[in-house]
């Protein structure tokens, strides 16, 4: 694995030792799903039919119900994407991430998570997310929540428009290597940095910090936190 597959990783200068808090996106930080999301606002806003989102995702979920990994379905989702415009996915994202934080009726964001991760900037810790997702999702979000760095899977482009492949699925193992990764050349202790991630693929990122929590009630995650003595963040707050 290389650091072109993580997005947003620069060096250090090799003395800065600091914490971090690195945090999964998709139902930790915000309560949706946002590769669906997107995917059915930015179809819709090309002019396609509902059905047109119904039967791509159709095909997805019949994916996952056959076996196939979370790595395979990332990948396969963003074939949908090829020969789309990077740029206009990017102003696309922009466009929805407005209407997701206008509309979402009990707020985008899961309130408990804002607010753990407020903490941490307050103490000066950076904050960095790290997501399966891509940059039209994640960018409007990390501007809108201050993150620096963005771990997240990388579409290939090429003369401006997405190939239909990617560097690396940033799930499951990838998502600890990239973490790893970030501490090495962005200077972080990672002993001192926390985690934050809901579900059992994030187990890798969590285990590479000092500080792992769990979000929400994923049983089989739940179950390693408390084996492991790691802290657990209960979400189901209704608040903008």
């Amino acid at each position: 694995m290389t650091a072109t597959a993580f997005e947003g990783v620069r060096p250090a200068p090799p003395t800065t030792s600091r914490a971090g808090v690195f945090c999964d996106v998709d139902e930790t930080l915000i309560r949706v799903k946002s590769m669906f999301r997107f995917l059915e606002f930015y179809l819709e806003r090309s002019g396609e039919p509902p059905a047109t989102y119904q039967r791509l995702v159709a095909g997805l979920r019949e994916s996952a119900r056959r076996g196939v990994p979370r790595t395979g379905i990332n990948r396969d989702y963003y074939r949908l994407l090829g020969g789309e415009s990077a740029r206009g996915l990017a102003a696309a994202g922009r466009a929805w991430f407005t209407k997701e934080w206008h509309e979402s009726p009990d707020g985008l964001y899961v309130p408990e998570v804002e607010e753990a991760l407020a903490g941490h900037r307050a103490s000066g810790h950076e904050l960095v997310l790290v997501s399966g997702s891509f940059f039209a999702c994640l960018d409007p979000i990390a501007a809108d929540v201050g993150a620096r760095r963005v771990l997240s899977t990388r579409p290939v482009i090429r003369r401006g428009e997405l190939t239909g492949e990617v560097l690396a699925p940033m799930i499951g193992p990838t998502k600890g290597r990239a973490v790893r990764l970030a501490g090495v050349l962005g200077g972080f202790d990672l002993a001192r940095s926390s985690a934050y991630g809901d579900h059992i693929s994030d187990l890798a990122m969590l285990r590479e910090v000092g500080r792992p929590i769990a979000v929400g009630d994923h049983p089989e995650l739940l179950a390693h936190a408390r084996r492991a003595g790691w802290g657990r963040l209960i979400t189901g707050a209704a608040r903008r």
